[in-house]
């Protein structure tokens, strides 16, 4: 089981300010938004919010808009764009299941309800801070998980 750190997510009322905010001010570079294939929302499930993207050139920030009913509308427990999150991306997500399992520590599993190319599932750490972690897929991988 491999974690390399992928992004940092911060929310916002204003996305298009904080985006601004971190490409003109700061200086980072902009991720196109096609770089992101996300899933359509559909009946109040995935995400539907504005949603930017900058770079230094190693790590993303995700900038999405805050929405305080993304868990509740998925049926999930944690909401990932209530305060923001930090992600890892992995090369085995069902042995970091297996490890949360074994230390009892409850999570989210939102699959590609947000992203086309990710299986995403968060959790807590002890502070109460939101982590991702997710493994790249392709949408065969994810009809074929589902079907079992």
């Amino acid at each position: 089981m491999k974690l390399e750190f992928h992004h940092i997510n911060l929310v916002a009322d204003d996305v298009a300010r904080l985006h601004r905010f971190y490409t003109e001010v700061l200086g980072l570079d902009d991720v196109p938004q096609d770089n992101f294939p996300r899933t359509e929302a559909e009946d109040d499930k995935g995400f539907s919010g504005d949603i930017r993207f900058a770079t230094e050139g190693s790590m993303q920030m995700h900038l999405a808009e805050r929405n305080f009913d993304v868990a509740f509308n998925n049926a999930q427990v944690i909401n990932p764009v209530s305060r923001g999150h930090i992600a890892f991306r992995t090369d085995d997500l069902a042995a970091v299941l297996k490890v949360l399992d074994a230390h009892a520590i409850p999570y989210s599993d939102y699959g590609t309800a947000f992203a086309k190319e990710w299986h995403q599932v968060f959790f807590r750490d002890p502070e109460g801070n939101v982590i991702e972690v997710h493994q790249q897929v392709t949408p065969e991988d994810e009809s074929a998980s589902s079907d079992s």
